[in-house]
């Protein structure tokens, strides 16, 4: 008799078994979702790996409340052994990463919010050294996954391909107050080891960075320090002209090293739409939102008050217009999740202003 698999060691604990001994219907058991594809699920099970589908009451109610099982979901089952297994709840997440998705998801399932991956523990967000550096784009993903629930970690990739980054890295680090900061390169294993801290059995990674910053690589880089004598993720090579590449994930997946650690592999997302980022900007920006219970008036719109101190701290110096310009247009992007109504009209009012600004000149 084939021996069962213990979730423990896919991140299945005490907050998740709660929630299972709730469920009534004994014929039910947990299992993780490792990968997502169209209109299947691969998941694990205490018997192994396992294609699933919905069951169609549960799509439904989905489709309601626009909450989808997404990789690294716990979810509970109906287990077949000659088939398809049926996914009839999802449990509580403990994190989740959500973007903005106004375009609805690819089986035309309309959604405003899209999770990318659920129930993580640690978000390494990935940017290279060459081309694809962005301290501004870093902002957006920092918010994000502080909003998450999960801890981020800065992962600059390609050092190899620079002779002196310092200012990059001091660029970095004004953005991502206690944030660690690591630079690596899988060409010479620079800086690899130095996540072995992160690199714990039964934790869960997700990897976030637009495609062609090296994240197959260093999956497959941490794999080989694992003892994986073969890559476990294909290399696309890039551009040479603008270091983009292609997404060669083309779908989410969980990935278990043997060391029990797991990873969350997403396609490249070189734009990242903000969801409810209400806790990430005060975690982001908490070095901009310090200066708010200084100002004179507690309702100070920060704009053409007396004695507000943002416009102070930008005349001293003590913050720069260009990160106060940030945190505005991240909030403002943010009030999609808030009033979508609202966030709508003034865009379009915006963009009428700027229509018939540009006929007068």
């Amino acid at each position: 008799m084939k021996n069962k698999i213990d979730l423990n060691y896919w991140g299945y604990n005490d907050f998740f078994c709660k929630q299972t001994n709730l469920f009534s219907n004994k014929n039910l058991i947990p299992a993780r979702i490792i990968a997502e594809y169209k209109e299947l699920y691969r998941i694990i099970t205490e018997h192994g790996e396992k294609t699933a589908k919905l069951k169609g009451s549960y799509m439904y109610s989905a489709q309601i409340s626009e909450n989808y099982p997404s990789v690294g979901d716990f979810v509970m089952v109906n287990y077949n052994e000659s088939g398809d297994a049926v996914i009839h709840e999802m449990l509580d997440r403990k994190s989740k990463f959500s973007r903005l998705c106004s375009k609805g998801r690819e089986d035309n399932r309309m959604s405003n919010e899209q999770v990318v991956a659920a129930n993580f523990d640690y978000v390494f967000i990935m940017s290279s050294l060459n081309h694809d550096f962005n301290h501004r784009r870093m902002e957006r993903y920092l918010t994000a996954s502080w909003q998450s629930g999960a801890i981020p970690v800065i992962i600059l990739t390609k050092s190899d391909l620079v002779e002196d980054y310092t200012e990059q890295i001091r660029a970095v680090e004004k953005v991502s107050l206690g944030v660690g900061v690591f630079t690596v390169s899988v060409k010479t294993g620079c800086g690899i080891t130095e996540l072995s801290n992160y690199l714990t059995p039964g934790k869960t990674i997700v990897f976030l960075g637009s495609s062609g910053v090296g994240k197959s690589s260093l999956v497959n880089a941490l794999a080989k320090l694992d003892g994986h004598e073969e890559e476990i993720m294909e290399v696309n090579e890039i551009r040479e002209d603008d270091s983009k590449g292609r997404h060669t994930t083309t779908h989410r997946q969980l990935i278990k090293l043997n060391s029990g650690v797991m990873i969350i592999d997403t396609p490249g997302m070189r734009e990242l739409g903000m969801w409810d980022v209400t806790v990430g900007l005060g975690q982001s920006f908490a070095d901009v939102e310090e200066f708010f219970d200084k100002c004179k008036f507690t309702d100070c719109k920060h704009q053409s008050e007396p004695c507000c101190a943002i416009k102070v701290a930008i005349t001293n110096g003590e913050l720069s217009e260009e990160r106060w310009n940030s945190y505005l247009r991240l909030k403002h992007e943010a009030k999609y999740s808030d009033d979508k109504v609202s966030y709508l009209y003034e865009k379009q009012q915006w963009q009428k202003s700027i229509a018939k600004h540009k006929k007068e000149f």
